[in-house]
């Protein structure tokens, strides 16, 4: 298949955004928090690392009524954050960077979720998947694109790049997509993801964009 234009991929990626709005009108973070409120964003986020939003939307529904503030999390036992989360996975680490994130939050930042990538870059447990879904859902801050398996996946069927590293596609994306929407290309991505283009057999023939897709077919 001959090298597709930098013209042409721009063009591509700018038919494929607006067909998904239209795909995807309602398509918003589907971790369950407060609006507005940057903490419990924060720790749903952390503990979806590997892990489905139903399963964290059900975790959180009872630990977000237990804890309530960023000294609630920084203090409560590390046995205790750990049977609340066990069922998330990786359940020790995740209430392991909870706790550590919690407490240089109220040490670092006066108890405040940070509203720049390289701040909560330096939070314990949280890399750029993380900070960005914080930024653009929690502050309406687009520094960067969302990667997780659902975005990996359809970027690479729709050959927007050739990378497997989340942070070269995230580089890839980027450029492809003016930055206002970077927040919501994330949306709309999983939901096409969750709905169409499955993991396992995507649904190619009933595709609505399949049209963009150099993978249509063949995945």
């Amino acid at each position: 298949m001959p090298r597709e234009s930098k013209a042409n991929r721009l063009a591509r990626a700018s038919t494929l955004l607006a067909k998904l709005k239209a795909l995807y009108p309602d398509a918003v973070c589907r971790l369950d928090h407060t609006p507005g409120d940057a903490l419990q964003l924060l720790v749903a986020t952390i503990l979806s690392a590997q892990c489905t939003d139903v399963r964290v939307n059900i975790v959180t529904k009872t630990l977000f009524e237990t804890y309530r503030t960023v000294e609630d999390f920084a203090n409560v036992p590390q046995a205790d954050l750990e049977q609340a989360v066990r069922t998330c996975g990786f359940y020790r680490n995740k209430a392991k960077n909870i706790r550590g994130t919690a407490a240089k939050l109220l040490a670092d930042f006066r108890g405040d979720v940070p509203h720049t990538m390289a701040e909560l870059l330096t939070l314990p447990g949280v890399a750029r998947k993380t900070a960005n879904c914080v930024l653009s859902n929690a502050f309406g801050l687009n520094e960067g694109v969302v990667v997780d398996t659902h975005v990996k996946r359809l970027a690479g069927r729709l050959r927007l790049t050739a990378h497997s590293d989340p942070v070269k596609i995230e580089r890839d994306l980027i450029p492809l997509f003016p930055q206002e929407d970077w927040g919501l290309l994330s949306h709309l991505l999983i939901y096409h993801g969750r709905s169409v283009c499955s993991a396992r057999k995507p649904d190619c023939t009933h595709c609505p964009i399949a049209s963009l897709c150099p993978s249509a077919g063949k995945a």
